[in-house]
């Protein structure tokens, strides 16, 4: 079986379009139409409808398209295995990671990358969890890092334990609310919550904690992935930032910043964890990354 049909086949099921999915492979309609044509017949099974304005999986089509799939997949990993294997040894990297790793452990790991692999080209997407997993998907990033609490369970990802990192609110020094004996989740929210995006099951969890009826999330007055931006303006205003403990330290040690404890809050954080797709190996450097992190010395969650 031919693969360049079988990739054919895909992008013509992805594209709708007959014109649309020769141009993405390079080939006149013509010419894409007749590799269609020949895998249908190679296979004896009509593939698609052919509509007056779009083209559309018939049963068969849809079932041809998921094992076509999973080839071209397969024969992706073998390629770029084999290259790592035949003279790249250490390999070039890119990674995601959200605003809260990226502001915590992952300038060290950077550093460490820069210091012991400084021929290798590493980039570093900073972005929220649905941005890095479709990237994910589209094999532009060899893992990222996530929550594992909000990382679907499919059988096609593969999830790597790393640790717990912590969390907290925070305020400016002479905030209002350092001079209480109890901070309650109303204090906190009269003053503004500010964070990065939230998980919505979080934000229920977290709104249930502070005392909201239940159901209802976690408002914040102050929404940004931007985690250094968000960290001046709690320094500036009486907002209540939620950040990694880890994320606030340059603050805290200039006395910028200041812990809170809040009533009935346990002790926060992300179950930091790794995200790769199942069957693609990591290259050297890739799992030297992992194995970094997994020493990193996060507690256990």
């Amino acid at each position: 079986m031919d693969l360049k049909r079988l990739k054919h086949l895909v992008v013509l099921a992805d594209s709708h379009h007959f014109g649309r999915a020769a141009a993405q492979c390079h080939l006149s309609q013509s010419a894409f139409s007749r590799s269609i044509q020949t895998l249908e017949d190679e296979l004896g099974l009509q593939l698609f409808v052919r509509g007056t304005h779009d083209v559309r999986c018939t049963p068969a089509g849809e079932f041809v398209l998921e094992r076509a799939r999973k080839l071209l997949f397969d024969s992706r990993c073998l390629e770029r295995d084999l290259h790592l294997y035949s003279g790249c040894l250490i390999g070039d990297l890119a990674f995601g990671v959200g605003p809260y790793p990226a502001a915590s452990i992952v300038p060290d790991l950077l550093t460490d990358l820069r210091q012991r692999f400084g021929q290798a080209n590493v980039r570093v997407e900073v972005n929220n969890a649905t941005y890095l997993m479709a990237h994910l998907l589209a094999e532009e990033l060899d893992f990222y890092l996530a929550d594992l609490r909000h990382v679907p369970d499919a059988p096609h990802l593969s999830l790597t334990r790393i640790g717990l990192l912590e969390a907290g609110c925070f305020v400016r020094h002479g905030h209002p609310l350092l001079a209480q004996a109890e901070v309650t989740g109303a204090d906190v929210l009269k003053h503004g919550l500010a964070s990065v995006q939230t998980h919505d099951t979080l934000r229920l969890q977290l709104g249930r904690l502070l005392g909201l009826p239940p159901g209802t999330r976690l408002p914040l007055a102050l929404e940004c992935d931007d985690l250094d931006l968000l960290k001046k303006v709690t320094t500036r205003t009486d907002t209540v930032l939620l950040c990694p403990v880890a994320g606030a330290q340059a603050e805290l040690a200039a006395q910028q910043l200041a812990p809170i404890a809040v009533k009935g809050l346990p002790v926060l954080g992300s179950n930091l964890g790794v995200v790769a797709l199942k069957g693609r190996g990591l290259s050297p450097l890739a799992r030297y990354v992992v194995d970094w992190l997994a020493g990193a010395g996060l507690p256990p969650f």
